[in-house]
């Protein structure tokens, strides 16, 4: 009898204190026409000025590829000067290309950004690295360049303002965090890009982005100029070495392709007239120079006279 007892009177003191369904306190039901809580405007912002960004380098990026110029900026206009000096390129890929990768991937944040708040610092980061690129870039158009362009301003202030709306967008872990321990890092990435392009620019890394020696530029332009002619192929390391020769100012070579299909393909037109059997191949004042001709060999072939005090005054180009 003792032990029934005990058992009803824990279960009864089970049944007083095991939470039913109609003791469980009840939610308070959503108001009829409660507004949802509803996503941050600045994404939105956030999302449209990224796409407004891969709209305008999707479109330079196009330009360049086809080697036109882009709308309302004709030759030797300031915007064609900027687009053609060797800052318009980084990596033999147009530099509009690595904007239009920049403003994917911020839009592609800013799109995450609405369900996850993490994505706050990868954006800073990304932001912070594009707005140090595009001053770098702006800085150079200005005071090394001396010419500006319309649409390299436009993606100058698209990539400064969403750096703006980024950093009001701060979530709140962030600002428990404090900006000295959230911006060291993005920042500190940024600067180090930028050094990095610096010494790519200045020929540390690579001779072809450098600077242009004023003399190969000179001897460049009167080959150019005097009518000899440079053959090769693009897959020729041989051809790739005499470039190498004038640095930054082989684009000035005159320089003609007769393999574009490859070391199989047919030769073309220009490369089967002169009977073009190896390369590099030089047509020099009349006279056939194979193989990778050095410097001085081809300014005496081709009768260059070096003027060091006209060339010096010549703007860089």
């Amino acid at each position: 009898m003792a032990r029934k007892r005990k058992r009803r009177s824990s279960g009864a003191r089970r049944g007083r204190t095991a939470p039913t369904a109609a003791t469980a306190p009840k939610q308070a039901p959503a108001r009829p026409g409660a507004p949802e809580r509803s996503k941050p405007r600045l994404d939105n912002w956030l999302l449209g000025l990224a796409g407004l960004g891969v709209l305008l380098t999707g479109y330079l990026t196009l330009v360049a590829w086809f080697g036109e110029h882009p709308a309302w900026c004709g030759a030797d206009s300031e915007c064609d000067i900027v687009q053609s000096s060797r800052w318009s390129t980084l990596f033999g890929v147009p530099m509009a290309l690595w904007g239009l990768l920049t403003y994917a991937l911020l839009a592609g944040l800013a799109w995450r950004l609405r369900s996850r708040p993490s994505a706050w610092g990868a954006m800073l980061l990304t932001v912070c690295v594009g707005a140090g690129v595009s001053w770098f870039l702006t800085l150079v158009s200005v005071f090394e360049i001396g010419a500006t362009c319309e649409y390299c301003l436009a993606s100058f202030a698209l990539m400064n303002l969403l750096l703006v709306l980024v950093i009001l967008r701060r979530p709140p872990r962030a600002r428990e965090r404090g900006w000295r321990r959230t911006l060291p890092f993005p920042v500190g990435a940024a600067i180090v890009l930028v050094l990095g392009l610096h010494l790519h620019f200045s020929g540390l890394f690579d001779p072809a982005a450098g600077p242009e020696d004023p003399y190969l530029k000179a001897l460049a332009t009167h080959l150019q100029e005097s009518g000899a002619r440079f053959y090769g192929a693009y897959w020729c390391r041989a051809c790739q070495d005499q470039k190498a020769l004038f640095a930054a100012s082989a684009k000035r070579l005159p320089y003609t392709e007769c393999a574009p299909s490859g070391p199989n393909g047919p030769l073309t037109a220009a490369c089967t007239v002169q009977d073009i059997r190896r390369y590099p191949t030089w047509l020099v004042e009349g006279r056939r120079l194979t193989g990778v001709v050095d410097v001085e060999r081809l300014a005496r072939a081709s009768k260059f006279e070096w003027d060091a005090a006209a060339q010096e005054a010549a703007p860089e180009g």
